[in-house]
């Protein structure tokens, strides 16, 4: 059985769960310079899944692919330090404020322009939540796909066998290459990060991170070319400007709000079974529960 080329879709989102009053700018998109930034949750499950066809495949390699402003070759570092083999930051000023429709463009564009068997990406972000990016790309590069992937659990010459996570069970279906799936949370957490592979990568850098850093890495670079992180921007993939950014853009933001839940009352029992009785009646009566 002939090796795989696995491309993995990772995004570095901003931490949702610590949104505060400057999160969002005044024209709807997200304030990213506000929050930390983070490997995105489900893009982790999806990265496990691609390291383990590899595992599966004996020759196969894995490459990440973001799309991001510098700073998101930290996630390509990420995925080699827990087993990667490479990665390819897409950044460019053209894509800022992309939606899905214009992130799924901008993606399978620059997919188009690499060897892949199999495209693996998170269901979701959690700084949109909309799981359209990954069925999008598909649609895009018209390949077959399949969402809410839990565990890859057999692959040959031509195909492979994925279970996938449904609301009531699940449900084991058969995929031919090339395919894209995305993987839902409930699958396995990604592997930890690997002690040599961290030693092996931790000076890995794209081109504009080198012009930008103080240390002089080129004999660096000249001896070991695995520490170079790809970038591609808008000329490399040939995409056409008006379908990126904010006019390739369709979905507009027309209000933001903070919403912050506020406990207004509270109440102690004791631990008697009357009192628990008691409030049990109450939640019922006032359909907090039941």
């Amino acid at each position: 059985m002939k090796s795989l080329k696995i491309i993995v879709l990772a995004k570095q989102v901003p931490d949702t769960r610590n949104v505060g009053k400057d999160a969002m700018k005044a024209d709807g998109t997200v304030n990213r310079a506000a929050l930390e930034a983070i490997f995105n949750p489900e893009d982790l499950n999806a990265l496990e899944q691609a390291l383990r066809i590899k595992d599966m495949v004996p020759g196969s390699e894995v490459h990440l692919l973001t799309m991001g402003p510098g700073r998101a070759a930290e996630v390509i570092r990420e995925g080699l330090y827990r087993g990667a083999d490479g990665g390819v930051l897409l950044t460019d000023r053209k894509f800022a404020g992309s939606d899905t429709l214009a992130t799924s463009y901008a993606i399978s564009t620059a997919i188009g322009k690499m060897k892949y068997d199999v495209v693996v990406a998170g269901r979701q972000a959690i700084d949109g939540d909309t799981a359209q990016v990954g069925p999008q790309v598909a649609e895009k590069l018209q390949i077959p796909q399949v969402t809410y992937v839990e565990e890859i659990e057999k692959i040959d010459a031509k195909s492979m066998v994925i279970r996938r996570r449904l609301d009531n069970g699940f449900e084991v279906v058969k995929a031919p290459f090339p395919v894209l799936l995305t993987v839902h949370s409930s699958a396995p957490d990604c592997r930890p990060r690997i002690a040599k592979n961290v030693m092996k990568y931790k000076h890995a850098r794209t081109l504009t991170e080198l012009q930008d850093a103080t240390e002089d890495y080129t004999r660096l670079f000249q001896d070991r070319p695995y520490l170079k992180i790809r970038e591609m921007g808008v000329h490399e993939i040939e995409a056409n400007v008006e379908a990126l950014g904010l006019s390739g853009s369709p979905t507009k933001v027309k209000k933001i709000e903070n919403v912050v839940f506020k406990a207004k009352e509270a109440k102690v029992i004791n631990s008697d079974e009357k009192e628990i009785e008691e409030l049990i009646v109450e939640l019922i009566e006032n359909h907090t529960i039941g």
